[in-house]
């Protein structure tokens, strides 16, 4: 295989290889889910059989009645929200400077990491913004 042919290759499977990953992110909960729900129905046909009582519990879980309990304290939650996308947005300049400073090897560094600090800067802001509202929560709460 020439340089060319795999360059080629190379340019066809990573296009695919994201799609197949963002696909994956979504279809394998998915799949958990359902073998959870499996084994739910399993449990409950045993007991019915055996004529143990079902506790409620159990048939608002099949039923999908759950309930989601929210942070009693949102501006915990924003901070740590804040954090997160603040060191994404820091990573994604963290590998501009590592292109730049010659770890690999790329043509136009300084382009590139203006690209990088200029996509990291769209989740630093967005963490900023979660930092400003865990302060403003903070305060309001009090």
């Amino acid at each position: 295989m020439d340089g060319t042919s795999l360059a080629a290759l190379t340019g066809t499977l990573v296009p695919i290889a994201f799609f197949a990953m963002i696909a994956a992110i979504v279809v394998v909960p998915q799949i958990l889910k359902s073998r959870e729900r499996a084994r739910l129905h399993d449990t409950l046909r045993t007991a019915y059989e055996k004529g143990q009582p079902v506790p409620p519990e159990l048939i608002e879980a099949l039923q999908g009645n759950r309930t989601v309990s929210l942070p009693t304290d949102r501006s915990q939650s924003d901070l740590r929200t804040g954090i997160i996308w603040l060191f994404v947005g820091l990573g994604f300049v963290g590998i501009g400077a590592a292109f730049y400073a010659g770890l690999y090897n790329v043509g136009g560094a300084t382009e590139t990491f203006g690209t990088f600090a200029a996509i990291g800067a769209i989740p630093f802001f967005i963490g900023l913004a979660f930092l400003v509202l865990s302060f403003f929560g903070r305060t309001k709460a009090r």
